[in-house]
Order: C-alpha cells, then structure tokens, then sequence
C-alpha cells in the first residue's frame, strides 16, 4: 500500500482508455495496475462495461477507464456497450485514443476519432502492438495521424510493457492537484463478483473460440465465503442464446464445461487469494442480445 502523507500534494485524476475493438485497451489497463482485472481475447469487442483500474505511484493516483472498443452498434447490447465508450469521455481529464500499430498509417477521416477529439479533453495518441512492427512503419503511422490536435504521441507494447512507464510519467504531467479518490491499496471499484463472472466469461470466449458468438453472458448466482476452509464457493450461470451453443459450451460428456471450470477458477484463486470450488451451470436466453429488458437483466444497464 502506498501511505500518502497528510502535507504531500497529490495529483489526482481520471483517464479514459478509447479505441477501436481488439487494439489492447484491457491489456494496457492490467499491465499499468500490475494485475488482471480486465479480461482479454483476441475477439473483438470483448469488453462490455467500463472498468475502472486505480493506479497508485508516488504522488499520483491515476483512475483509468477502459471501455468497450468502439464500433457499429447493431441491438441493444452493442447500443450499450458504444454509449458506455463515448460516455465515458466527457467525465475525464484526459483520453488515451489507443490504436494498434499494426493497422499501418491512417489513409482516411477516423469518424470515431474526431467525436473523441471534439469532447475538447487532452488527447494521446498511444500506438501500441509497436514490437509487431519496424521503426520506419511506425514513424509513418505516427505522421499520419498528426492532422488531429493530440498533445502526445507515446508508442508502446502493453503485452510486453515496453513503453508503459514513459505513458504513465507523461500522464502524469497533465493531471491536477486533486483528492485521493481510493485507499492507496485498491485497484478497481467493482465488485468481487463481477470480475468472477468476467474471468468466466472470457474462459468461454477462449475455449469456444469462433464457435460462441458475443451471445454469451455470466451471472453469479451464490457467492459463499469459507474463511475456516480458506474457501470460497461460487456458483454461476452462463447464459447463451441458442441450444446449439449450450451443446458447445457443455462439451462431450461436459469436458468443455469442466475445462472452462478449470481455467476460470485458477484465475479467481489468483484474484481472490482463496481456494474456490466453482459450479458453472449453462442455460438458454434465446436471442437475449435483441431484447432490452433481459440486456438489462443480465446485468448491461
């Protein structure tokens, strides 16, 4: 924990991670807090609600926002997961617009691009994937984008953390004097149960690969702490909307269940610092991405 003296001025603000789906925004927000809080796939569109990640370093606390990547809203679902992006912005005081390096130069107008940059906030340009490409590439990309007004440019790697701490120092320069919004030795404000219904989430998105679409949600039904046992007890649903993909996700003679188990309960052990015996249970919400009243059951309000 990172004490903060009572006479020590602090700098103190919020930071919204923005960007077009899979560029790295989740794993840009676990590598700067040093843990996982925000889950990842090579899919798109991964994340669905936005995250909040408390950085503590000397003097600072930085708050960043990861939000879902930003795309053409087609339902209910996508409707949300694109106004909790965009919403994001104006409540900030400064936005990183994250793009991956390996997209090449800008050849056209980013539509999304220019919404971000007329909320009139500080924006960075951070280019990351860069030890995916040569340094010529990289210069051309980052000339391509100097027709919009970013204060900085910092490349990166957030999967190999080249780069971080230089974003994380100039980030720093822009904050302002302000509270420490959270206890030096808290990473995120959301619940324990949320995250434990994400990391299963993103076991199922893993394992199924292209076989499950974005229908796919958890919902933690039972949460029952043990301390005596040093054990935790979960049990959740997973939602998905057709019977074909519950067949998928139960697996031959349930052996995909029992490795998405697995998988999702080595993460939350991790999370929690707990044994945890983890029940997962799978069931139909047809076609729940279309309807607007089970988007909002299932936990997307």
């Amino acid at each position: 924990m990172i004490e903060q003296p009572e006479d020590e001025k602090l700098r103190s603000g919020f930071v919204g991670i923005i960007g077009r789906p899979n560029v790295g925004k989740s794993t840009l927000l676990n590598r700067v807090l040093g843990q996982k809080i925000s889950i990842t796939s090579n899919k798109p569109q991964t994340t669905r609600n936005r995250i909040l990640g408390i950085c503590n370093r000397p003097g600072e606390q930085i708050l960043f926002l990861d939000t879902p990547g930003i795309h053409q809203a087609r339902g209910p679902l996508h409707r949300y997961m694109v106004e909790q992006a965009l919403g994001t912005v104006g409540g900030v005081d400064l936005v990183l617009y994250l793009v991956e390096a390996t997209a090449g130069p800008l050849r056209r107008s980013d539509e999304v691009l220019e919404r971000v940059a007329a909320c009139g906030r500080p924006l960075f340009l951070v280019i990351n994937k860069i030890d995916q490409v040569p340094r010529p590439q990289l210069l051309e990309m980052i000339a391509s984008y100097q027709r919009y007004s970013f204060v900085e440019t910092v490349p990166v790697s957030a999967l190999k953390g080249e780069g971080v701490e230089d974003l994380l120092k100039t980030i720093g320069r822009y904050l302002p004097e302000g509270p420490r919004y959270y206890p030096g030795d808290q990473v995120t404000d959301l619940p324990e149960r949320f995250i434990v219904a994400e990391f299963i989430r993103e076991k199922v998105m893993r394992q199924t690969r292209e076989e499950i679409p974005y229908g796919c949600a958890v919902e933690v039904e039972s949460f029952t702490e043990k301390p005596e046992k040093n054990l935790i007890v979960i049990e959740a649903v997973i939602h998905v909307e057709r019977e074909a993909h519950k067949r998928i996700v139960i697996g031959n003679k349930g052996a995909m269940l029992r490795k998405i188990g697995s998988e999702a309960r080595q993460s939350i052990e991790a999370l929690l610092g707990a044994r945890v015996f983890l029940e997962l249970f799978v069931r139909v919400q047809k076609d729940w991405t279309r309807s607007e009243r089970l988007v909002r059951d299932l936990g997307y309000e």
